[in-house]
């Protein structure tokens, strides 16, 4: 046997070893057995340079070390899930799925929601290619040296599975592993991880992999992303994935109505507190790949998913201040600062009131018992009072009327449920907060620049708004706090690459007022420059597909105040892509004006997000479910038989994609 068939040898060997202890608990060999196998592979390994493996099992035990962790954008977004939390909640889903599809005959698989830190991993030609975290759906961070050091994820695989794919999941923290930490932790006099959940997010960040291998970090996977149509179901994925290697939990289960899927939630209601780890909730999945496809997105979530949460734990405190604090926008949020106590794995401090009209409803004032829980087990919020120990003293809270900070007198509307301080270009949380607005991921993404950093350089007076970020220089970064010159320089070099980001990402930057990311993208499609948008008439903003009263009125007043007008006429002359680039002008036309599309079935030529936004490029507007309005059906294979004959019904024509090709051109 060669050097190179000894080596290759070792490693599926090991492989094997690996996957039977960490995802099948079956071990085949000795600790002590392995330890030796592997320590000959090492051996080899560093002899013979030539045989380099990045995925090698002697990889799993880390060493590399990664100072900055790269921002990767996600190849198909990682979206968030709806909640539902009654089986009104479900059924209500269910009602909605069936109308988009035009049929009742829909399985569902039920999955545990488990507790941990979302993960998407990538398999090239069979082998582990990369691993970023969620981050913000669109992109995260690439954390692949420590991804590499959980025994339970597959480095290799089968060329019978899928060649190019990616399969997300959740690195979790079994229980078992984490109060072993903690005991170890406290024996050498440090102080205990909080939860699972936040301690499983942490180790992912860590610079040394080695240190992350020695963590008892496991992932469960949940999805596989392809493009290849070698499945017909969700579940008959997750199977096949799991005969191939990955760790898939045996608990996911198949349902024909919401009637099952309560069954499962109610089981494991139950059963979830003698689980090896944490959950704290089902996920509810439209079982048929093709209907998935079908039912498509909404800007937030898959149409075809939703958690239902299990039911919030509740405890009670006593409620020691309301504190008032100030967004972005001016809005005022009332904040209850609570005796601290124990919830839901995590030591609760806050908790949010909403408005003053939460206050007033459940007549809540300060040396209150307070009842607690986490909504969705996220965010802490007040529930109730125990008036049984409401003290005879006790007087009604009386909500503020000036600012916390600057003390200006606060506004209310008529029909907003928050007060506001109008004072937007003295007010330093609103300063702050429209400069971290406006260098978030989803905005400008500036790199080596975090919302402490723009609190230091606003008190420091070196911006009072986002234009006068482009005005810095190293020399007087340099001498802040903390801060090195290297990172001066990186935060330089962000500030200057933010110059690149498209128009409809600048045009939600600049935070104007229920000015979202989807709304942002409809204007700068519409429009394409900042000019043209500013010289819209109110009539010229609502005749925009789902532009309203109260977004035109809020994009009016924003692009008119002559503050606003002064910054964007800065970041004009500093560069900022403030319309739409040539390049993606070129691309768009408005042959499709006026029309409406429902994309169904299974295509070739074009994937259905590609055929989607062709139809967008082109002036055209992509409906889910078929109308009066529509205008034609583009359709592929195993076009839904109710589609098509509620299409006939109304008279619509149908196109193919060949058809919807030559239309375009």
């Amino acid at each position: 046997m060669t050097v190179k068939d000894k080596i290759e040898s070792l490693r599926k060997e090991l492989n094997t070893h690996n996957y039977n202890y960490y995802v099948l608990d079956n071990a085949t060999i000795s600790d002590y057995e392995f330890d030796i196998k592997l320590k000959e592979l090492e051996k080899l390994e560093e002899e013979n340079p030539a045989f380099f493996d990045p995925n090698s099992p002697t990889k799993r035990v880390g060493g590399e070390i990664t100072k900055n962790f790269n921002t990767i954008t996600h190849k198909n977004r990682m979206y968030s899930l709806d909640n539902s939390y009654s089986k009104e909640d479900l059924l209500d889903w269910e009602k909605r799925i069936q109308k988009n599809l035009g049929t009742t005959d829909i399985e569902y698989t039920c999955e545990l929601k488990y507790d941990g830190a979302s993960i998407n991993l990538t398999y090239e030609n069979g082998k582990f290619f990369s691993a970023v975290t969620r981050g913000d759906g669109f992109q995260g961070d690439e954390v692949t040296a420590n991804i590499r050091t959980i025994k339970s994820i597959p480095l290799h695989l089968s060329d019978e599975f899928i060649s190019n794919f990616e399969m997300r999941g959740e690195i979790i923290l079994p229980l078992e592993g984490f109060h072993k930490m903690n005991e170890d932790r406290v024996a050498n006099g440090e102080d205990p991880y909080r939860n699972p959940r936040n301690t499983a997010s942490g180790s992912l960040k860590l610079q040394d992999s080695a240190e992350v291998a020695k963590r008892p970090l496991d992932c469960l996977l949940y999805q596989v992303v392809t493009n290849e149509r070698k499945y017909k179901t969700h579940f008959e994925s997750l199977q096949a994935a799991r005969n191939y290697g990955f760790k898939v939990p045996k608990t996911i289960t198949l349902a024909k109505s919401i009637d099952e899927v309560l069954e499962f939630v109610h089981h494991w209601d139950v059963e979830r507190h003698n689980l090896p780890y944490e959950t704290d909730g089902v996920v509810v999945k439209v079982n048929s790949l093709q209907q998935q496809e079908e039912l498509g997105y909404t800007s937030k979530s898959p149409r075809w998913a939703i958690a239902y949460k299990f039911k919030a734990e509740q405890v009670t405190t006593v409620l020691n201040e309301i504190t008032y604090q100030v967004g972005r926008t001016g809005a005022i949020t009332p904040v209850a600062n609570l005796e601290p106590v124990h919830l839901a794995g995590t030591i609760v401090k806050r908790a949010s009131l909403h408005n003053a009209d939460q206050i007033e409803k459940l007549d809540v004032r300060i040396g209150d018992t307070v009842f607690v829980e986490k909504g969705g087990e996220i965010i802490p919020k007040i529930m109730g009072v125990d008036l049984t120990k409401r003290a005879e003293d006790s007087q009604p809270t009386k909500y503020a009327e000036h600012c916390p900070v600057c003390h200006t007198p606060l506004v209310r509307t008529e029909g907003d449920a928050k007060h506001y301080c109008p004072n937007e270009f003295g007010c330093a949380p609103q300063i702050t907060g429209k400069i971290q607005h406006y260098i978030s991921r989803k905005a400008m993404d500036i790199d080596g620049l975090g919302a402490e950093t723009v609190e230091l350089l606003h008190k420091e007076g070196l911006i009072k708004n986002y234009a006068d970020l482009y005005d810095l220089n190293v020399t007087q970064v340099v001498p802040l706090e903390r801060m090195a010159e290297k990172s001066a320089k990186n935060m330089i070099e962000g500030i200057s690459k933010s110059k690149e980001i498209p128009f409809e990402k600048v045009l939600f930057a600049l935070g104007i007022r229920f000015v979202g990311e989807t709304v942002a993208k409809k204007l700068a499609k519409h429009f394409t420059s900042i000019d043209n948008l500013s010289n819209a008439s109110f009539e010229d903003l609502i005749a925009v597909d789902e532009i309203g009263d109260r977004i035109a009125q809020s994009v009016i007043d924003f692009l008119s105040d002559e503050n606003n007008i002064e910054i964007i006429g800065r970041l004009k002359s500093y560069g900022v892509q403030l319309e739409v680039s040539q390049e993606n002008l070129a691309n768009q036309t408005n042959k499709l004006e006026g029309k409406v599309f429902v994309v169904s079935g299974v295509f070739h030529q074009m994937s259905r997000t590609e055929l989607k936004k062709a139809i967008e490029d082109n002036g055209g507007k992509v409906s889910s479910s078929i109308s009066k309005k529509t205008s034609f059906i583009v359709a592929g294979d195993n076009m839904g038989p109710s589609k098509l004959a509620k299409a006939e019904t109304l008279g619509i024509p149908i196109i193919s994609e060949d058809d919807f090709i030559a239309m375009i051109n």
